[in-house]
């Protein structure tokens, strides 16, 4: 079990990049293996998440090779050789690791194959309900059992079969659900049609794009005709926005800064941070590059006193995952910031809500929890505590910046974790602790173990 240990650090001046987006090396994966050629993959995001979805295409038939990787953690280019949708039964029940958009997904693929398959993960997976993709699968003609300890709850052992198209109107905002369905629409027959109550993450149609499958958007509505193959194609990842937040708020709350992130998705249903740390007073710059699929580009940021923000509730959907790092922005902004309609965090690696209340108090915040969120009453001087990330990757990175503005030294546990989406974390904070004190931009080195 590995631990960080952060100080405060007087100035942050930086340009780097951060590994590929998590979101869309999944999908990447499960497409190029569905497609009907060779893919190649550039920029794959070598974490364990997404590792373990390759590995997982690899036993339904999908073969790659590895071009380039990230020592020590994966391949970060790849060729994929698709199945042209024929995919075969795999030997034994397919590991998806702590991650649940890759549970999610593989469920929707092989509710539409002519094989019984199954999906486990760890406990932390299997402690999250997957009710929400078992509902909308078995309306279509998939039968699936929730095979673990809590009602509803991974390991899944899925019967394929024939697929009916639906029209699912979903009750919560999910991009995962929203794509398990579009999935496995791919392999009924007519038109699946999914009805979102807001607007998600829309990698899943932006990719059908780009692998020639006809997907149609109205407003929140999507519609796909079933039969269709993805043609193969080679497909560059974005560096993740998801990830990039960690400095991004670091930069933010500290005046006088600047920070170069490069080559970084800047897809609109992923870049509500940018919304927010410009509301709490951040001043930053979105230099597109290519607005071919992915928009992809550079963010250059300067740092300023933040004040204190109200998160709106047709936000939340697309900000889910930079809640935990937000409360940190919010406890280091004068006045109260508002985080409510996030009662999905609950059900994350952990229960983001508590375990982002409890840490900040550790620091000396003051916070309020609610049951969908919770209220920062910024301004007061944190202090370094030992933080228990709980094996949440994104409750570890959060407090790590935390860790910079507070006094003494923090001390964050079991961030093992980080790997399942930012390898290479640890080295790009220890390349910034080393330069703190100097004011000049620096190029963060080469991620290597």
């Amino acid at each position: 079990m590995s631990t960080l240990r952060v100080k405060a650090i007087s100035s942050l001046h930086a340009e780097f990049s951060v590994p590929g987006d998590k979101s869309v090396s999944h999908r990447a994966a499960i497409l190029g293996g569905l497609s009907n050629g060779v893919c190649e993959i550039s920029n794959f995001l070598p974490s364990e998440d997404c590792v373990n979805t390759l590995k997982a295409m690899r036993s339904l038939g999908a073969s790659f090779d590895v071009l380039e990787e990230m020592e020590g953690y994966g391949p970060t280019k790849l060729r994929i050789h698709g199945r042209s949708m024929k995919l075969t039964a795999p030997d034994a029940p397919i590991d998806c690791g702590n991650s649940g958009t890759g549970m999610r997904l593989l469920a929707g693929l092989l509710a539409g194959q002519p094989f019984t398959s199954e999906l486990f993960g760890d406990a932390s997976l299997s402690s999250r309900p997957m009710g929400r993709i078992t509902i909308p699968l078995a309306e279509m003609g998939a039968n699936l059992e929730t095979l673990g300890e809590k009602p509803g709850c991974a390991p899944l052992r899925i019967h394929g079969g024939k697929l009916n198209p639906i029209t699912y109107e979903m009750p919560v905002a999910s991009a995962q659900v929203k794509s398990a369905v579009l999935l496995a629409g791919l392999f009924a027959e007519g038109t699946t049609t999914v009805i979102q109550p807001a607007a998600t993450r829309d990698h899943t149609e932006r990719m059908f794009a780009g692998f020639r499958i006809s997907c149609r958007t109205h407003g929140n509505t999507i519609s796909m005709p079933g039969g269709q193959m993805p043609e193969s194609c080679d497909f560059t990842v974005p560096g993740d926005i998801s990830s990039a937040a960690f400095w991004l708020v670091a930069a933010a709350a500290m005046d006088g800064s600047r920070l170069l992130i490069k080559d970084v998705g800047l897809n609109p249903t992923r870049t509500a941070i940018l919304k927010v740390l410009s509301r709490m007073g951040a001043h930053m710059t979105e230099i597109l590059h290519s607005t071919d699929g992915e928009p992809i580009g550079n963010i250059e940021l300067h740092g300023a006193p933040l004040k204190g923000t109200t998160l709106l509730p047709e936000e939340i959907p697309n900000l889910i995952d930079e809640i935990p790092v937000i409360a940190v922005a919010a406890a280091l902004a004068e006045g109260d910031t508002h985080i409510r309609n996030a009662r999905e965090l609950r059900v994350k690696e952990t229960d983001r809500i508590t375990t982002t209340v409890e840490n900040l108090r550790k620091m000396g915040a003051d916070v309020e929890e609610f049951e969908d969120g919770m209220v920062i009453h910024g301004g007061l001087p944190l202090k370094g505590a030992e933080i228990d990330s709980h094996g949440d990757h994104r409750i570890a990175m959060a407090f790590a910046i935390a860790g910079l503005f507070a006094e003494g030294e923090t001390v964050i546990h079991n961030t093992d974790c980080i790997n399942t989406s930012y390898p290479g974390f640890a080295h790009h904070l220890a390349a910034i602790l080393r330069e703190s004190r100097d004011a000049a931009d620096f190029v963060l080195p080469t991620v290597t173990p």
